[in-house]
């Protein structure tokens, strides 16, 4: 059992037999044909006019900021955005862009009025403003449609183009009963990590118009994200965008299973009522050794990450009998 992330969820077997028979070609000349399938089925489903496959999200994000700003240009986003805090600087190192953080407020929502104030002057002093990045699900917290809607707007009035991270966007799209386009619509460009909840062994798609994404994928060359017979790993792409979504209503009533069960343990501090999605996360008290709790639940079988607050995930690979013997596992070491 392994509570760290959805990322290590494991492809279905559905994904490796789509895996062993994929018809491939050479993606670099273009002619792989299932991934082109699955970028324009991707682009078609999602509400724009290309799509390109990458091997990550941090890549898809890097290119998406790239292919937004030039060198000396400025993102705004979130002080807890995972393309500010979690990927290595490299809009700073790698474009020449300026990250400008704006502190999250507890929704995971950015403040309008903060955003507004943090736009550059058209003055050779400063960096060009040119991008709002905002990210979807933010800590398992998911942007209220209204928020989208609000962020639309204010984007236009300044003149500014709309990045979503959308690594989780499905389980935004499922927490929100909303079809995802619902929430693409809003968007300049979009992200979509496969390899998360939705079980992929690897990939992301970026989304954006065709000038927009033919950009990124000159760009993608450029950072050594040419990929060959890329075919195998986009048809289990494919399958994780058609038959996975389902999974992740299961995986959201088990985090809140998991939140429940954290509750009810002397000093882990949890409300169910503020879990999302599937991410939950606990604060503990001083006398809380998440480090050796950590260790003995190895021994069991069951890994977690420590820290304080500890932040379990729940997805495809974790039942709701795993919920249940992960905090018992834990009320027995406290």
């Amino acid at each position: 059992m392994d509570f760290r992330s959805d990322t290590v969820t494991k492809p279905t077997d559905n994904m490796r037999k789509a895996m062993a028979d994929a018809i491939v070609g050479d993606d670099v000349y273009g002619d792989d044909p299932t991934v082109n399938d699955l970028e324009n089925w991707a682009a078609e489903r999602h509400g724009f006019e290309a799509a390109l496959f990458t091997t990550s999200g941090t890549q898809a994000n890097l290119l998406a900021l790239m292919s937004h700003c030039e060198r000396g240009d400025e993102y705004l986003c979130g002080q807890q955005a995972h393309n500010y805090k979690f990927e290595a600087g490299g809009a700073a190192v790698l474009g020449s862009i300026q990250p400008q953080p704006i502190e999250n407020n507890p929704d995971g929502t950015l403040d309008f009025a903060k955003l507004k104030a943090a736009i550059k002057p058209d003055d050779s002093h400063f960096a060009r403003t040119k991008l709002l990045s905002l990210e979807n699900t933010i800590n398992g917290k998911v942007l209220p449609m209204s928020y989208l809607e609000e962020a639309r707007q204010f984007v236009n009035e300044h003149n500014l183009a709309l990045h979503l991270d959308g690594a989780r966007v499905y389980n935004a799209a499922v927490a929100l009963n909303v079809d995802v386009a619902e929430i693409a619509k809003h968007f300049d460009s979009m992200t979509i990590c496969l390899s998360k909840g939705l079980a992929a062994p690897i990939g992301s798609l970026l989304l954006g118009n065709k000038a927009f994404i033919a950009k990124a994928h000159r760009l993608r060359k450029m950072v050594g994200g040419g990929m060959r017979q890329a075919g195998i790993l986009a048809a289990a792409g494919k399958l994780a965008l058609t038959e996975q979504v389902e999974q992740i209503k299961t995986d959201h009533v088990n985090a809140k299973l998991l939140a429940r069960k954290l509750s009810e343990l002397p000093g882990f501090n949890v409300n169910p009522d503020f879990v999302q999605t599937n991410i939950v996360f606990a604060k503990l008290d001083p006398q809380v050794n998440i480090d050796s709790i950590a260790e003995k639940l190895k021994a069991d079988g069951i890994t977690i990450s420590p820290g304080n607050p500890v932040r379990f995930v729940t997805h495809k690979d974790v039942s709701d009998s795993d919920v249940i013997a992960l905090a018992n596992n834990i009320k027995k070491y406290l």
